[in-house]
C-alpha cells in the first residue's frame, strides 16, 4: 500500500487519484541513474556525443551525464596531450 502525498491516506499503489482528497498521485518511475561506464566509454570515444549527453542529462540524470562528462573531459585531454608529444617529438627531429 502506498500513501497519498498531500493527505496521507493510505491508498492503493495503483491509484491515480486519492479517494480521499481527490489530489492526482505520481506513479511513474524514476530514471535509471548508474553512471554506467558504458556511456563514459561512449563519451570517450565520441566526444561530442559525451558532451550532448551531459547537457541533455544534467538534471534528470546526474550520475549518467557526469559519467559521460568525464569520458568527453578525458578524450579531450588525451587529444591535447598526444599533439603536445607530437609536436615536441616533431621540433625535437627537427634539430
Amino acid at each position: 500500500m502506498a500513501f497519498c502525498k498531500n493527505c496521507g491516506r493510505e491508498i492503493d499503489d495503483k491509484a491515480v487519484v486519492c479517494p480521499g482528497c481527490g489530489v492526482a498521485q505520481n506513479n511513474t518511475p524514476a530514471p535509471v541513474d548508474n553512471g554506467g561506464f558504458g556511456w563514459g566509454l561512449l563519451g570517450c570515444c565520441i566526444p561530442i556525443v559525451g558532451l550532448i549527453l551531459f547537457l541533455v542529462w544534467k538534471d534528470q540524470k546526474p550520475n549518467t551525464a557526469k559519467a559521460a562528462g568525464i569520458g568527453a573531459l578525458i578524450s579531450v585531454g588525451l587529444s591535447v596531450l598526444f599533439y603536445i608529444i607530437g609536436a615536441v617529438a616533431g621540433v625535437a627531429a627537427g634539430m
